[in-house]
């Protein structure tokens, strides 16, 4: 990268590539946009040669939301490259604080969704990519206060290892450091979180082909692959026969495995809560109801269901009041232990009433594209998070500000 202005308390400004970017575009596409006109018309720029850094990122998030993943990453791959640093749309023009987040060349969905998170905010954000072959510039971006947004997974472990290396010199405010990022694979997390009073968290163990072929297991069991996310893979297995059926579908080499746990209500049905915590307090994000243990909010089809939505705005509307105060200990003493600044739970309660986890996570999606007329209740809860993720960068880059004053 080249420097514009000269350094300043271990920084400087690099120039930065502008794109539509990750929440924009996502937004088009989940509000049902026909993006390909948009691909055809960035891939004819990348013919000219005439196309920049930010159009050619644009093209590898508008590949994958395609369904292309293995194009896109190839074309993200390429940019990267030659250029390291994004700037993403600013709600102003002259921004109150300036953020500098740190990502890794991964997939769509490997590196927090900030853009959502600041969405109007009035904070300027920019993206720097940690690739392979590349170090971190230096001096560092001009930044009020960093967060890294790579997250727990073999993908990132080389940026993770780079930003960590640099965090002893760094001269602004740096949130989500990597050694705590790292302990939030299924398998570690466990270990961290275990013994909590008032959590239930099931041993999870990394296997691989040979060793889930020969294990002594008490069933039923959860497996999913290694690394995967939405449900991917994800299948419960009630005897040995079952292990080789579902090893005979599936390619990957490594598989993460847990025990079941029966987590229905009365009513049979069963609530997959996700919790994002920000400097330590808890917000409800969502609420998905089904007649299924294997729940996302995709497939729990609370768009067809009244009552469902109207117990979701419930569970929002009382959250502060009993779901957070009834799982108060638990809830304090994970993020205690997790110690970001940033993340979010997946869980749900078992039937002795304690909170049980499935997943925490600095990655997860946590967004306000869901449709007003359908969820009038979702905006009011999406930007009291927003908000409170606004404040605390605020609120931690000040000290450093005020210091430079």
């Amino acid at each position: 990268m080249e420097i514009e202005n000269g350094e300043v308390a271990g920084l400087a400004r690099y120039p930065t590539a502008e794109r539509i970017g990750f929440a924009r575009l996502t937004t088009m596409a989940f509000g049902g946009a026909d993006l390909r006109p948009l691909r055809d018309q960035l891939l004819s720029k990348v013919a000219e040669g005439t196309a920049g850094a930010g159009e050619g990122l644009d093209l590898s998030l508008i590949t994958q939301l395609l369904g292309n993943k293995q194009v896109g990453i190839a074309i993200q791959a390429e940019v990267l490259a030659f250029h390291q640093l994004y700037r993403s749309p600013c709600a102003v023009e002259k921004p109150k604080l300036r953020v500098l987040a740190l990502a890794a060349a991964i997939d769509m969905g490997g590196n927090t969704p900030i853009e959502f998170l600041l969405e109007g905010s009035g904070i300027e954000l920019q993206t720097l990519y940690v690739v392979d072959g590349v170090e971190l510039p230096m001096p560092l971006p001009d930044h009020d206060v960093a967060i890294v947004i790579a997250s727990d997974s073999e993908e990132c472990r080389d940026a993770l290892r780079k930003i960590e290396q640099a965090m002893s010199r760094w001269p602004r405010p740096l949130l989500n450091p990597p050694h705590l990022v790292r302990n939030l694979d299924r398998d570690k997390l466990h270990g961290l979180l275990d013994g909590i009073e008032g959590l239930d968290i099931p041993a999870t163990t990394c296997l691989t082909r040979a060793q889930l072929s020969d294990m002594a297991a008490q069933f039923p069991i959860i497996i999913r692959p290694r690394g995967s996310h939405a449900g991917v893979g994800l299948a419960r297995i009630d005897d040995r026969a079952g292990i080789a059926n579902y090893l005979a579908g599936r390619p990957e080499s490594e598989f993460f495995v847990t025990r079941f746990v029966d987590y229905a209500d009365d009513d049979g049905l069963f609530r997959k809560y996700r919790i994002v915590l920000v400097d330590g307090r808890p917000y409800a994000c969502h609420m998905a109801i089904a007649d299924r243990w294997d729940i996302w909010y995709l497939n729990a089809g609370m768009a067809f269901s009244e009552s469902k939505r109207n117990e979701e705005a419930r569970f929002m509307r009382s959250f502060d009041n009993e779901f957070a105060v009834r799982h108060q200990s638990a809830l304090a003493a994970m993020a205690n232990r997790i110690g970001l600044d940033y993340f979010t739970v997946d869980c749900a309660e078992n039937k002795n009433g304690e909170l049980l986890i499935f997943e925490a996570d600095n990655t997860a999606v946590v967004h306000n594209m869901d449709s007003p007329e359908l969820y009038p209740y979702k905006a009011p809860q999406m930007r009291k998070i927003f908000d409170a993720f606004a404040a605390m960068l605020s609120r931690r880059s000040r000290p450093d500000r005020e210091r430079a004053a």
